[in-house]
């Protein structure tokens, strides 16, 4: 697949990927917001995939009442909690679109620059946000900081914003990425798969929209150490091939 149709009479086939733990207030926004988009775009080609990660609120419920309203959600359930890389490969592993979107559940962009990244995808592989406006506090600011110096220096991985969720494969891209993060890293190691196997990847501007119900764990000092420990094994595994 060199490029992506985009026309009336042939449009893309789009799976979007929404990992979800504990988004009772956000679900349904989230879904609605995507159709939305989505529809225009594929002419009601797509599929919504709702991983639930093991909630112990009503996401899980939610999800599979959205399922019975509406043929293009898709419903997954963890047994167990993965986090966020584990419910990312669930998603991934399951798309059937010959496009594949990531984004979180509490939106934090737009989900309109779908549109905007698709004709990229006629020139790159891969089309990756980055955010312009972040509007977060100077500690989390320094980890991102810090985090995106210490990935061009061991994986070489030249992007401005690796962590940031908004993400658009081509399949092909997603059928040899060879996953194993189950925390937060896995948005590295999606692009550092990506650019191992030989793939381009694009980046446009993305204004940031904070979070406005749930909560973020992605500060919590214990998934930043899971990030470095996954980042380590990473770098261990390619230097030993």
């Amino acid at each position: 697949m060199d490029g992506i149709p985009i026309g009336n009479d042939n449009r893309p086939q789009i799976s979007l990927v929404l990992p979800m733990y504990n988004e009772e207030e956000n679900i349904r926004t989230a879904v609605a917001a995507a159709e939305e988009v989505l529809e225009p775009i594929t002419g009601g080609n797509y599929e919504i995939i709702i991983v639930d990660d093991a909630s112990t609120d009503r996401t899980g419920q939610i999800a599979e009442e959205l399922a019975e309203e509406d043929h293009h959600i898709r419903p997954l359930h963890h047994a167990t909690n993965r986090t966020l890389g584990g419910a990312i490969r669930t998603g991934l592993s399951h798309s059937q679109g010959e496009v594949v979107v990531y984004t979180d559940a509490d939106l934090p962009c737009d989900i309109n620059h779908i549109a905007q990244a698709l004709p990229l995808l006629n020139e790159a592989d891969v089309v990756i946000g980055y955010r312009i406006s972040r509007q977060e506090g100077l500690k989390r600011w320094l980890y991102s900081k810090v985090y995106n110096l210490l990935i061009r220096l061991f994986l070489k991985l030249k992007v401005r914003d690796v962590n940031f969720a908004f993400k658009v494969f081509k399949h092909q891209v997603v059928e040899v990425m060879d996953l194993h993060s189950e925390g937060s890293f896995i948005d590295a190691e999606m692009l550092a798969e990506a650019q191992r196997h030989g793939f381009r990847i694009a980046e446009i501007p993305i204004k940031y929209q904070p979070r406005q119900a749930g909560e973020s764990t992605l500060a919590r000092p214990a998934v930043i150490l899971k990030i470095f420990r996954e980042m380590f094994q990473y770098w261990r595994r390619q230097a030993g091939h």
